[in-house]
């Protein structure tokens, strides 16, 4: 099977022109969670700028049917270029194809070993080695629990090579209403890596101001060293730059 133009796409009237486009290989392997490489893909295009492309491994191919029950066809029209994962003479196998980043997501820990090891046993390992050996990005979803040693010094090395190690873990403080909105949080967070711009994406804006008992308005910040009156002073036990109700003394004298 050779690399496949999607239908609806025109990848080869950019490609000689790189510089307008930003390049992002993505990868499905084999761990759970290919709704996380799917929804990547949606989202990158609806971005306006943003060419992709796809290599999906055979145990990815399989999770995807299990999980999402998508044929192969449709997870491939969400890219402009597909690419079997054994075609090592693809253009992704090459540092002279010019590369913003790759996402590999998720990624399973055979697909973090080979990695790690510089094994490019397949399109997915070698892609992922340019990006290593070219200075560029390279995230990887994994997915696994609980880890054993393998699994962490496998980590470790990819991230000495400059790798991105990158759990999908779930973040609660945005109070998702489904699993559709923690899988959204993840690939937002993913995006952002890749430095592209994401005008809609929700945004930790901080916990609301503590209004001090007393006061009409939120306290200023607090010197905690200072020692004139009026300043703030801390409470002996309390942290260090913690500001919240008992933890700061505000007094107007010393």
């Amino acid at each position: 099977m050779k690399s496949v133009v999607m239908p609806g796409h025109d990848p080869a009237s950019r490609l000689l022109a790189p510089a307008r486009f930003q390049r992002v290989v993505v990868a499905i392997s084999g761990a759970s969670g290919a709704i996380y490489g799917v929804r990547l893909l949606q989202m990158l295009r609806a971005m306006d700028g943003v060419q992709t492309h796809l290599v999906v491994s055979d145990a990815g191919w399989l999770n995807v049917q299990q999980e999402l029950n998508m044929p192969r066809a449709e997870v491939e029209a969400l890219a402009d270029m597909a690419y079997p994962v054994h075609d090592v003479g693809a253009a992704l196998a090459s540092g002279s194809f010019q590369c913003d980043g790759m996402v590999v997501a998720p990624c399973s820990m055979r697909t973090l070993a080979a990695v790690a090891l510089g094994l490019s046993d397949n399109l997915i390992t070698r892609a992922a080695d340019v990006m290593l050996k070219e200075r560029r990005r390279l995230i990887l979803l994994v997915r696994e629990t609980p880890l054993n040693l393998a699994h962490l010094r496998n980590m470790t090395s990819v991230t000495e090579m400059g790798g991105i190690i990158f759990p999908p873990v779930p973040g609660f403080y945005q109070r998702p209403q489904s699993i559709a909105d923690m899988v959204d949080h993840s690939v937002s967070r993913v995006i952002d890596l890749l430095g592209l711009p994401q005008p809609d994406a929700p945004r930790w804006a901080g916990l609301p101001p503590v209004v001090m008992p007393g006061h009409d308005k939120p306290a200023p910040d607090c010197d905690p060293g200072a020692s004139t009156p009026g300043d703030c002073h801390s409470v002996p036990g309390s942290s260090p730059g913690l500001q919240h109700p008992g933890a700061m003394d505000c007094g107007s004298g010393p």
